[in-house]
């Protein structure tokens, strides 16, 4: 049984190769996508389109709502019990998305993380209200600089988490994570995609440019209520939060939606560049991703 694992940056096409190989090992897909997870949130997460999704079964996309807590750990659970059930019919599943965690835990198992400590975080909450992101992201950097350098620094709810686990074990928070390698029970063949930088980055932008046509303003206001919810501390939601909070004007929205992404694919590139098991290919070398799975 083999896991074929897609990753890559945001923009960089990995949808549209992870419905190829599915369909060419007929064979369905886990997103291994900490967004596209969430049933509320549509268009800022870039799901697959009604038709993507008729092409090849899907799992973990709209799977819970944003009002629960879902974390890796919880995927990690769920994703090996789907595979489980897929390999006794199939010889080959995908899994495709670009949250490294989520990919890591599935792939590699994740470190028993201490349990939140409640006075602990109330104390890391009161210093974000009074000093900023900023401040933590600084924190972050002075005490585990392996980590912020791959983290979502516009996650504060991450960076809390991680600042946690540091006072908490004395450990640095990249240190946490898996040690000792998991070993899974099938095969996993992981490919990566990449694009040169100034492609890459003009397709981030012309993204956000179709996700505001699409209505991505109106759908962060309809959720606009929850902004305060762990699920909904992301780029592409955050920045219109802050402008409908009267933070600054559209034209700095557009901006900084653009730029936070662009910012996010190089922190995801960061992550997956630190895996050495990862084959790296241009998103439409198809063939030679194929060749490399079946042989």
């Amino acid at each position: 049984e083999k896991l074929i694992v897609i990753v890559g940056p945001t923009a960089v096409g990995k949808t549209k190769l992870s419905i190829q190989v599915a369909q060419n090992l007929n064979c369905p897909i886990l997103s291994a996508d900490s967004r596209q997870i969430f049933k509320e949130l549509e268009i800022g997460t870039a799901k697959p389109s009604t038709e993507e999704l008729s092409q090849a079964k899907h799992f973990f996309i709209n799977h819970v709502s944003i009002h629960e807590n879902y974390n890796a750990g919880v995927f990690e659970k769920e994703a090996l019990k789907c595979l489980d059930e897929i390999f006794i019919t199939n010889d080959f599943a995908v899994m495709v998305g670009g949250s490294g965690l989520y990919i890591d835990a599935v792939c590699k198992g994740l470190d028993e993380l201490p349990d939140a400590d409640e006075a602990l975080r109330a104390e890391l909450e009161e210093e974000l209200e009074k000093e900023g992101i900023d401040f933590l992201a600084q924190k972050l950097y002075a005490l585990d600089p392996e980590y912020a350098s791959q983290a979502d620094l516009a996650n504060p709810r991450r960076m809390i988490r991680a600042l946690e686990v540091i006072h908490l074990t004395g450990k640095k928070y990249s240190e946490m994570r898996k040690a000792t390698l998991v070993k899974r029970p099938f095969q996993i063949i992981k490919i990566g995609l990449e694009l040169p930088r100034e492609e890459l980055y003009a397709r981030i932008n012309f993204r956000m440019d179709e996700m505001l046509k699409q209505g991505l303003e109106n759908e962060a206001k309809t959720y606009f209520e929850f902004k305060n919810l762990k699920s909904m501390q992301t780029v592409g939601y955050s920045e219109i939060f802050d402008f409908l909070d009267n933070k600054y004007d559209r034209e700095e929205m557009i901006r900084l939606l653009k730029r936070n992404t662009r910012r996010y694919a190089k922190r995801q590139m960061t992550w997956f560049r630190r895996d050495s098991e990862i084959s790296w290919f241009h998103p439409e070398e198809m063939l030679k991703v194929l060749f490399l799975i079946k042989n």
